[in-house]
This record gives structure tokens, sequence and C-alpha cells, in this order.
């Protein structure tokens, strides 16, 4: 990754993802008892809701708000995914998140799936990601670029831990984007960025 010398804009992460739950008692039991992430902010807001924040290391923070009206339950295949990568659809809509990938420590993967397993969670294989036909190899390998699992939280979100296990290259850069009817756009992504 280039330096930020030069940028117009200089970014230190992502400081916080703020997520709609269902209920703040149980996501505030998940991401803090089961996930081990430190509660460091609580907010009651004006009309009854609440926006509680969780240290997830790097002054990096996953947020939650709780609205009084909200619908009960997510739209899976619409709002969220519905099913685990690998498992099934894991599409979903423009406009929607969908899923949140937390940076794990690469030699603590199979260790930290099997702790997941233990905590009772349904946790998908974990996944080498590399550059082959379908993006997916069941062997880790010199290609694998990430290595990753997935689960959902209470609330219908899609959580991945992930492990880079190489740095980026030039190379890494090499397909033309589609636009909004599937066509490839060719010259997009050899624009230089502005500085």
């Amino acid at each position: 990754m280039s330096g930020n010398a030069e940028k117009e804009f200089i970014y230190g992460g992502v400081n916080h993802l703020a997520l709609v739950c269902r209920d703040m008692v149980e996501t505030v039991r998940f991401y803090r008892d089961v996930l081990g992430m430190p509660l460091v902010k609580t907010i009651d807001l004006p009309d009854g809701g609440q926006h509680f924040f969780f240290d997830i290391g790097n002054n990096n923070l996953l947020a939650f708000f709780w609205f009084p009206d909200n619908a009960d339950l997510p739209a899976p295949g619409t709002s969220a995914p519905a099913e685990l990568p690998g498992i099934g659809d894991f599409t979903s809509d423009v406009s929607s998140m969908n899923h949140v990938a937390l940076t794990v420590p690469l030699d603590k993967i199979e260790e930290y799936r099997e702790k997941l397993i233990a905590k009772g969670l349904q946790v998908t294989e974990i996944m080498n990601h590399d550059r082959s036909k379908w993006q997916m190899s069941r062997t880790n390998h010199d290609g694998v670029w990430l290595r990753s699992l997935y689960f959902f939280d209470p609330n219908g979100v899609l959580l991945e831990f992930a492990s880079l296990s190489r740095g980026f290259t030039a190379g890494d850069v090499e397909h033309d984007p589609r636009n909004a009817e599937g066509e490839r756009v060719v010259g997009v992504i050899n624009v230089p960025v502005r500085g």
C-alpha cells in the first residue's frame, strides 16, 4: 500500500461501522461476552433509541443502533445475506451491507474457528481465497492472499474473521469493473489516483 504523504485525504482506517440491531441486550451479550469485544461507549438517544460502540482493535469500532420502532427481523437476501458463503446464497441488495470482516491473526484462524464452534455458532470451513476460477481453495498454498471464516450474529449480520496472508501488489488490481447493466468498462482501474 502507498504512503499518505501526497494524498488529498489521509485515512487511518475505519473509525466505526454503524449497524442496526433488534435487541441491544442480545447484541451486547454476543459481541462482549461471546466474541470478547470491550463495550467502550453507550449512548441513549433522544427518541428512546440507543447507540453502543465495541472496540475491535487498532482504534476501530463496531457500533450498533437500536431504534424503538424497528421491524423485528432483517430481510435475508435483501438487506443482508440469507446464507453463509459456501453454504448458500450470500448476495444482498444495493445499498445493503453484505458482511463485516474483522482482522484476526493469521496464526490463530484455526483456533478461533474451534472456539466459535465450542460457543455453539455455525461456522464455515476456513476459506483460502486465491486467484483460481472459484476464487477459493480447500487448501492453503502460496497463491492464497486471504484466509477467512464466516458466521452470523444474533441480528443476522454476516461476520467474517479474516487474515491477509500476503501484501497486495499492482497485479492484484486486474479486473475491469462492470456497470449497472453488467458490461465491463475498460480503462477505469488504470486511471492514476489524484494526489
